[in-house]
């Protein structure tokens, strides 16, 4: 089962391109405003049984119902982002990630960058670095996973990958002064939305 894992894991890394995004050299590194959280979302966000796999995938088909599902790894698309999704329900864990470019070109400057927002921009979802990509992933324990809580890290993911080269933002929490924040905020709220009928 874990070789059928790592091959879909694989198939999606290598075979989906990478999300356009700006080279290293287009990256704007300063922004002088400051940084205002939003508000958490309201409503029921305790479940009363552990998550499954099972109910993962009822989930991931609400968002997307022609997503792919092949065992324990699937793939949905959100806002015209393909995001896979890997469980390990023996070991307890769950990732969700879209690759967004290749390591070639990529500078020091920008991975310090990335290193910041995974501090304070990017919150649940972080930058990370695999098989010599740049990717933006969500990482939690299954069994512990709230509906809520993965439909936003979904949309954190997302939102990293859009706002990649500028604001660096899940958009939970971004820069104030402007109109990026109701415009990241607004994904996770439209996920969560379609998540109610679950």
């Amino acid at each position: 089962m874990m070789r059928n894992i790592y091959t879909f894991l694989i198939f999606f890394l290598f075979l989906t391109p990478p999300v356009n995004a700006q080279t290293a050299s287009e990256v704007p590194l300063k922004n002088p405003e400051v940084l205002k959280p939003d508000a958490r979302p309201k409503g029921n966000l305790t479940q009363t049984s552990d998550m499954t796999l099972a109910r993962l995938v009822a989930i991931v088909r609400t968002l997307d119902p022609e997503a792919e599902v092949r065992g324990p790894a699937m793939r949905l698309n959100i806002s015209d982002v393909a995001v896979t999704v890997i469980t390990d329900p023996k070991h307890n864990r769950m990732r969700a990630f879209v690759a967004i470019q290749s390591l070639d070109g990529v500078n020091q400057q920008l991975l310090y960058r990335l290193m910041q927002a995974n501090f304070d921009s990017a919150l649940d979802a972080r930058y990370a670095i695999a098989k010599e990509h740049i990717l933006s992933v969500f990482i939690h324990p299954l069994k512990e996973l709230d509906k809520n809580e993965f439909i936003e890290g979904l949309g954190q993911v997302v939102n990293l990958v859009k706002t990649y080269g500028t604001a660096f933002t899940s958009g939970a929490m971004t820069f104030g002064g402007g109109d990026s924040r109701n415009l990241h905020r607004k994904l996770i709220d439209e996920l969560l939305k379609k998540g109610e009928r679950i």
